[in-house]
């Protein structure tokens, strides 16, 4: 039986830097889904399951986030620090991939621990790397807790209380 493709949640607001990270995937032949946002607060409300994104049918939690920096509205580093003081997704594997290699942002995001930050390359052969990195390591080595996996516990637990 086939297993269904992961799912990515790519948070950038940059059309062709979007396409870009899209297209390595399909280039590196690797069967994922993307489900994008473009700004940080729809990220939230994208993993949070609010208003539009309230259907976990069309919006599954993602397996891996890959989540930019320089976002409108609320920041990647919002983003970040959100999702790691969330009860139920803190343990969501969450991968910065920005353009800023300022030392600022990378001890941000890792003061705020995230699992690996990577600088948006410049040639697409490099970004096709990257994908298969994230998909050989991240999404098949790895073992990671899924909060796909504690969430229904969570909910039952939350109703008998």
């Amino acid at each position: 039986m086939p297993k269904d493709p992961q799912i990515i949640l790519l948070v950038e607001d940059n059309d062709d830097d979007a396409f870009i990270t899209s297209r390595a995937f399909n280039s590196a032949q690797i069967h994922v889904t993307i489900k994008r946002t473009e700004d940080g607060q729809s990220a939230i409300d994208y993993l949070s399951g609010a208003g539009p994104y309230a259907d976990r049918a069309l919006y599954p939690l993602p397996d891996i986030i890959l989540l930019d920096l320089k976002l409108p509205h609320k920041t990647g580093l919002d983003v970040l620090k959100w999702v790691r003081e969330h009860p139920v997704l803190h343990p969501m594997v969450i991968l910065v991939l920005t353009s800023s290699s300022e030392r600022a942002d990378v001890e941000a995001a890792y003061q705020l621990h995230v699992n690996a930050y990577v600088v948006k390359p410049t040639s697409m052969n490099h970004m096709v790397d990257i994908a298969r990195q994230i998909h050989s390591f991240w999404l098949n080595t790895a073992v990671m807790l899924r909060p796909t996996f504690v969430f229904p516990f969570i909910l039952a637990a939350a109703r008998l209380a």
